[in-house]
């Protein structure tokens, strides 16, 4: 792979260097923990197919721009739209960092629970699924383990693209694929596994209905990291000699694969123990789970248990890692702060921002009740009320953003050419030509559509499609 143009910035070694660590980026809590009980929640089987159609049809050319304009431009995900010539669409990137920032406020937080979790199941306290909410209000000790994440994530990025987040991602990315097929090939020899697949991958496709599409293309965006610069940020990172194409199509092929195993594992061990029907949501992982595993046995369940949160923390770790690189690569770039400095700042800084969300589990009664949408009888908490803002708002508005600046400001013929320097046949490939047709009409409306319809429906109570 030829070298980074600008060598102070660093870069990644190789092509399977930048495909394990934008990976790992895509890869994290959306996959495991989120994905099971968006599917639960989705129907099953339906929820898949729409899910799998989101990711190829609209996310694949979604994230291929964002790695594109990352590598023509060599910049973070503000100073790409400046260095691009569109200095008014800094904006966009602003907000992408922004988004980061949030999302990985509260995900530190949902981090140190899979953290605290794979510690009490190796020592048998298979009670923690009855007493979770007790568990999550208990503010002192999430303090530590979301403390113990975020100073691991701060310390890898730290160490630089090549010598920080490619190293852990070379380390964690197999170590995470071994530890959930082991977790799989367990999973699926139980009695009763088999109800939990056909559950899973049988669809019925009278249960597709807007809500399944909806929750199946938010579900895609927070999973692959899109929308927010991630992408534009490790694409620029890479030399031009990569492939883009075949470096994104692994990237979602990782993704997605993971994501599936995640749901085929999920749904074995809850069939297999009857505990399907017992909602969705966190439960599904935090309160289900645990009993699961003690059924197993007192040593065989801690070892499983144990091992399933400690997957559970790797998945998060590779992204925490993305989401802090982000905003650093920011300052770094723009303000020539040292590296060393921008992480420890930025790092503690996002910590502070998620304390609320930490708070707000029934600890401090403001942040739990944090505020009543017009669209909902009960109010939301701090959490919840940023996840609605950075994941379901935010997310598929940076992609709509994104793919409208790509397909009409920096114009496909220009996005098409960068592509080429890695691919000569790119454009005139039944892929390209896709490709193109989606950032110019499909992205920008249903992404725009998503976008209208979620600020409408969510914050102001008007279902303007009966949703």
């Amino acid at each position: 792979m030829a070298g980074i143009k600008d060598s102070s910035r660093g870069g990644f070694s190789n092509k399977i260097g930048f495909v394990l660590a934008a990976a790992g980026s895509a890869v994290g809590l959306g996959n495991i923990w989120k994905f099971p009980f968006e599917v639960s929640d989705g129907g099953g089987g339906a929820f898949v197919v729409m899910y799998l159609a989101f990711c190829f049809m609209l996310c694949f050319p979604v994230m291929m721009a964002e790695v594109a304009i990352g590598r023509k431009t060599n910049k973070n995900a503000v100073g790409a739209f400046t260095e691009n010539g569109h200095k008014a669409w800094s904006a966009l990137g602003k907000l992408g960092v922004l988004t980061g920032i949030l999302i990985l406020s509260f995900y530190n937080v949902v981090a140190g629970w899979a953290l605290g979790f794979a510690i009490e199941m190796f020592a048998g306290n298979f009670e923690l699924g009855q007493n979770f909410g007790a568990f999550i209000g208990n503010w002192q000790l999430n303090l530590v383990f979301s403390s113990i994440f975020m100073v691991v994530t701060i310390y890898i990025v730290a160490k630089g693209v090549s010598g920080g987040i490619e190293k852990a991602s070379k380390i964690l990315m197999p170590s995470l694929l071994i530890l959930i097929l082991s977790l799989m090939a367990y999973s699926l020899t139980q009695e009763g596994a088999i109800d939990g697949v056909i559950y899973y991958l049988v669809p019925d496709f009278n249960a597709i209905t807007f809500e399944t599409a909806y929750g199946a293309m938010g579900q895609a965006f927070f999973s692959l990291s899109l929308g927010m610069g991630a992408l534009i940020t490790y694409g620029s990172y890479v030399g031009k000699k990569d492939n883009i194409v075949t470096s994104t199509t692994m990237i979602l092929l990782t993704d997605v694969g993971i994501a599936f195993i995640a749901g085929l594992m999920m749904f074995a061990f809850v069939f297999s123990q009857g505990l399907q029907g017992q909602g969705g949501g966190a439960g599904l992982i935090f309160t289900v789970l645990p009993g699961a595993f003690e059924s197993i046995g007192p040593v065989l369940g801690r070892v499983i248990g144990g091992f399933f949160f400690v997957l559970l923390s790797f998945a998060a770790l590779t992204s925490t890692v993305s989401l802090l690189e982000v905003p650093v690569a920011y300052v770094v770039d723009e303000y020539e702060v040292r590296r060393e400095r921008t992480v420890w700042i930025v790092g503690l800084g996002i910590f502070l921002l998620g304390i609320p969300s930490m708070l707000g589990n029934g600890t401090v009664p403001f942040f739990t009740e944090f505020v009543q949408y017009s669209s909902s009888e009960n109010p939301v908490s701090f959490m919840d009320f940023i996840e609605d803002m950075a994941s379901d708002t935010f997310l598929p508005l940076g992609g709509f953003l994104i793919s409208v600046y790509t397909a009409w400001v920096w114009r496909g013929d220009n996005f098409k050419k960068e592509v080429e320097i890695g691919n000569p046949g790119f454009g005139d490939s039944l892929i390209g030509k896709y490709t193109i047709f989606a950032l110019k009409y499909l992205a920008p409306f249903i992404l725009g559509s998503i976008t209208v319809i979620t600020i409408l429906s969510k914050f102001f109570g008007i279902h303007i499609l009966g949703a």
